[in-house]
This record gives C-alpha cells, structure tokens and sequence, in this order.
C-alpha cells in the first residue's frame, strides 16, 4: 500500500518538475547610462585594449585604420559604448586557467584519498 502511494507520489511530482518552464535569471541594466565619467572610464579601457599590440594588428590585418576605429567609437551611443567595454572583459584570454589548474588539482587529491581510503598503495617515484 505505502509502494502504491509513493509511485503516485513520484509520478506527480515528476510531472510536475517536467511542467515547469526553465527560467534564467540575469542583472538588468540599470537604463541611466548616460553619466559622463562612465563613457570617459568605458572609453579608456576600450583604448587600453585598442593599444594592444595584437589587437591593433588583427585590425589592420581587417582593413580598419586607428582612426576608422577611434571614429567609429565617438559615432556610438553611451549605452553602445558601455555594453562594448563590459564585453571586453568576457573576452580577457585565459582568465580561467587559474580556475582550471584547481580543479584538475582538487580531482587528482580526491582520487588519492579515495584510493588511500579503499587500502590501494600510492607510490609516486621519479
């Protein structure tokens, strides 16, 4: 009788969890974008990243000039402006590696406890 229940119970609740829309949740911009000191600090880590030696030669390598680009930049909105420069710091390379390394770490410590916890000898040697 309890195993009767307890399917019905799982039947619904797994329905229930199946029914139910997956929702993302992310910060909203705040619409008051327009304040000066941030496109001047927006337009200074844009021009930083620009600096970049690889950067200016992939534009190059594109056809675009510093000046096409440095116009192009003073043609965009603030809001524009402000989006571009919060992307440029998603597309720092290998700002996850440190995370990484730690991980791979943390995995390889565990698998030595877990074989130090179930009798198996570790040897390590050169």
């Amino acid at each position: 009788m309890v195993k009767k229940w307890l399917a019905c119970y799982l039947v619904v609740a797994m329905f229930i969890i199946g029914v139910a829309p997956r929702v993302d949740a992310a910060f909203s911009p705040s619409e008051a974008l327009s304040a000066p000191g941030l496109r001047a600090g927006d337009m200074e880590k844009i021009r930083a990243t620009l600096e970049n030696k690889l950067v200016t030669q992939r534009l190059r390598d594109l056809g675009y000039s510093t000046d096409e680009v440095m116009s192009r930049l003073s043609e965009m909105s603030d809001s524009q402006i402000h989006k571009f420069a919060q992307k440029l710091d998603d597309l720092r390379v290998g700002k996850d590696v440190g995370e990484a390394i730690l991980f791979v770490l943390v995995v390889v410590i565990l698998v030595l406890v877990i074989l130090q916890l179930t009798g198996h000898k570790v040897v390590v040697t050169k």
